[in-house]
């Protein structure tokens, strides 16, 4: 049959290919393979029907619908750098990142259009807010309290967005030029001062050093020279001890043998030669000798130092 030169049949099959064709891609878009840590939201006839966890799924073709896909891993997101205003009205700049992860699909989907823009948001402006509450020294100081702050209300938020906010980090605070000048001269300031104060305590410290080291070897000599002086003392007083000694014991060995026979008699012979000697030496030299009358007898010279025999 032919309509305006164009054969029906070829229509009819053409319109039958395309219809077929879409059913096979419909049949096709029925399959379903999950990967893991993925979530599927499939609604049916416009309305939400179930969540796919990982696995296969078949679902039924023209009427069930895959609406939104979901990754359940954490991610980062990056916070964009916005101006804040500090309790000192100072205006800086602040950026960070933000841990996500969802956990309910359902309401990731339904309850919020777009949770990561809204976390972004809810971020930037809990920022705002506690930076307007410090100084800003404390906001260099206080980042931990910063983060647990935007922590806690995104965590609150999430709850009803279907995600979990594991943690926030501030990037960078960034003040102005102007503050950034001052306070590298207040750093400046404080480190020559810090070196300053090292430098005097390290001269106080090496002046003790140097007084405790004099002192210590002014104690060291005086010590050593007493304990000179008291070696010395104690070695002229054994000294002395021992010469009393030996000679207390010559003296008691000397009467010993004068007591005993013949004792006197070689006594008297050696006191003789030991006084010939001294007029010997005598003689040699100019020295004028004064001697006694009687030196013939020298008995009686003997008589005279209490040397005489007794025996008679």
């Amino acid at each position: 049959m032919m309509l305006n030169g164009i054969d029906t049949d070829i229509v009819v099959m053409a319109i039958w290919g395309i219809i077929f064709t879409i059913f096979v891609m419909k049949l096709f878009q029925s399959i379903r393979l999950v990967p893991t840590k993925s979530a599927c939201i499939v609604e049916r006839l416009g309305k939400y029907h179930c969540t796919l966890d990982a696995g296969f799924h078949a679902l039924v073709p023209f009427v069930d619908k895959v609406a939104y896909i979901h990754d359940l891993k954490e991610e980062t997101i990056d916070v964009p750098p916005q101006e804040c205003f500090s309790s000192d009205e100072v205006n800086v700049e602040v950026d960070g990142v933000i841990y996500i992860s969802v956990t309910d699909p359902v309401k990731a989907s339904y309850g919020i259009t777009d949770y990561r823009y809204a976390a972004i948001q809810l971020a930037q402006t809990t920022t705002r807010s506690v930076i307007g509450t410090l100084d800003l020294d404390r906001t260099f100081e206080e980042r931990d309290l910063i983060s647990a702050k935007v922590v806690q209300v995104l965590d609150e938020a999430g709850a009803i967005w279907g995600i979990r906010v594991h943690r926030y980090e501030i990037k960078n605070i960034t003040p102005p030029e102007t503050v950034k000048n001052a306070m590298e001269m207040q750093v400046n300031a404080e480190r020559e001062r810090r070196a300053l104060l090292a430098k005097s305590e390290g001269d106080k410290q090496s002046k003790i050093n140097r007084s405790e080291g004099v002192m210590a070897e002014t104690i060291n000599r005086s010590e050593g020279e007493m304990q000179r002086r008291i070696n010395e003392a104690e070695g002229k007083a054994q000294e002395i001890l021992t010469l009393a000694k030996a000679t207390s014991e010559s003296i008691e060995r000397l009467a010993q043998v004068i007591s005993s026979e013949g004792g006197q008699s070689a006594l008297r012979m050696q006191l003789g030669e030991q006084y010939m000697k001294q007029l010997d030496g005598l003689t040699k030299t100019d020295t004028r000798i004064v001697l006694p009358g009687n030196l013939v007898n020298f008995e009686y010279w003997m008589d005279t130092i209490g040397l005489k025999d007794d025996k008679k």
